[in-house]
């Protein structure tokens, strides 16, 4: 491949998984375009971005909000203006298509799987919606898939157990790529256990009966699924025995230090499932998080140490599969229950 035809494919991969992912606008590429639309009387490439983004299947069929579309679009046409005086009447038939759609409290963010597959979530318009933030994805959930996607081994064949799912981002990248056996999705939040029932439903996985996901196995046509769970689980009030009828190999968690209440209450759960462990095998815990206040991942280190509970900090991974703020400091701890 010329480098030239490397540099466009590289680009509209870029404005491909920036857009179905709904990401900030100014995260765009919009710069290296401009300096392409500059170098070429060729509309081409605008046609080209259209197509893998506004008219991409996935954009169709779960489009993401009304406001990003116009936002995108209405950039698109501004950087085909400043260097063309022809307009682009693809762009403005777009445009026009969008501003006769009205806005939905939900929308839609696709994440491409290295394979080819994507995984598609619904999540609210609004970054706190119905008193709780788990409705929508955040960069830690996208940082431990891409670590899991790298590293399917330690999870294939394994009873999964993830705490504070949220949108459910991480567990169906892990679900559709790393072959567990179960995957039980938990939170507190009535209206994120919905959502996730929907979300899992929506990436075409089945889900098995509340009751401990180790004695329900897949029936022999879905043997390439997972048994798919969703279960309440309030860290403060789970009991020993709730815990223990989970039966996990492996626990998840994605951006839930962000207090001090928080890590109070995941250390106390991860107390309490290592207080109801069976076998000889060791439970691994993975916490992902940003680094948003130093003091506070101090704190929940500080508390593992009191309570007995070894960790270490896991390398950071190279596997850069989705678009989120790679200027956001990410940690991930591996605990041994």
């Amino acid at each position: 491949m010329a480098p030239k035809e490397s540099e466009d494919v590289d680009l509209l991969q870029s404005f491909q998984r920036r857009f179905l992912a709904a990401r900030a606008l100014r995260s765009f590429p919009w710069q290296s375009l401009e300096e392409k639309l500059r170098d070429s009387s060729d509309s081409q490439l605008l046609l080209d971005i259209l197509q893998k983004t506004v008219k991409h299947p996935l954009c169709v069929k779960h489009p993401p909000s009304v406001k990003f579309l116009h936002g995108f679009l209405i950039k698109l046409i501004k950087k085909h203006e400043a260097v063309h005086t022809e307009p682009l009447d693809e762009l403005y038939q777009a445009l026009a298509e969008v501003l006769t759609t009205e806005e939905s409290p939900c929308c839609h963010r696709s994440y491409l799987l290295p394979f080819g597959d994507a995984v598609t979530l619904s999540e609210s318009t609004a970054i706190v919606s119905h008193g709780t933030t788990g409705l929508v994805t955040w960069n830690a959930a996208l940082y431990l898939a891409e670590w899991a996607l790298e590293n399917p081994a330690a999870f294939a064949g394994r009873n999964i157990l993830e705490l504070g799912s949220g949108a459910g981002l991480t567990g169906l990248a892990i679900c559709r790529a790393c072959h567990p056996r179960t995957y039980i999705f938990s939170d507190c939040h009535s209206r994120v256990l919905e959502q996730l029932r929907g979300n899992i439903l929506l990436n075409g996985l089945s889900l098995q009966p509340d009751v401990p996901a180790p004695q329900q196995p897949p029936k022999s046509e879905d043997a390439e699924k997972p048994a798919v769970k969703v279960t309440h689980l309030d860290w403060d009030l789970a009991t020993t025995t709730q815990l223990a009828a989970f039966q996990p190999d492996v626990v998840l968690a994605a951006d839930v230090l962000y207090c001090p209440e928080t890590v109070h209450s995941l250390v106390g759960v991860l107390q309490k499932l290592s207080e109801c462990r069976s076998g000889p095998r060791a439970v691994h815990a993975y916490i992902a998080f940003t680094v948003r206040n130093p003091e506070t991942c101090k704190l929940f280190t500080a508390q593992l140490g009191q309570v007995g509970m070894p960790w270490e900090a896991m390398p950071g991974h190279d596997q850069k599969l989705f678009p989120y703020d790679e200027l956001c400091e990410m940690e991930m701890l591996r605990l041994t229950l």
